[in-house]
């Protein structure tokens, strides 16, 4: 599926959630991975306002695009920001949504 660049060059984010270790399979405990780099995945939620209006994401990230100091409340700029959409069937039920990913995330507004 294609995949879209989201320009933030006039937004400002913070962090809202520290990273979370992305699962490829909870059952196993089988952790998700970047299949270009093999870098382990980790999900971040990030307050991202805009123009007035403020939404909260949750952006997978590479962990080696994540700094070791990222806290909640934290400013930082979004790296490659990207968005696909998805869908898949889970128990007979259609589900769809959108899914962000970035490269990185560095400290600082």
């Amino acid at each position: 599926m294609p995949s879209f660049k989201i320009d933030l060059s006039t937004a400002v984010v913070f962090v809202a959630t520290a990273p979370v270790k992305k699962m490829a399979n909870k059952q196993t405990g089988e952790r998700a991975v970047d299949r270009e780099t093999g870098a382990g995945l980790s999900t971040v939620g990030l307050l991202i306002s805009d123009e007035g209006e403020g939404n909260l994401y949750q952006v997978t990230v590479p962990e080696t695009g994540l700094p070791e100091e990222l806290t909640p409340g934290m400013p930082v700029r979004v790296v490659g920001l990207k968005a696909r959409d998805w869908e898949n069937e889970f128990n007979g039920q259609k589900r769809h949504g959108i899914a962000f990913r970035a490269v990185a995330l560095t400290a600082g507004a």
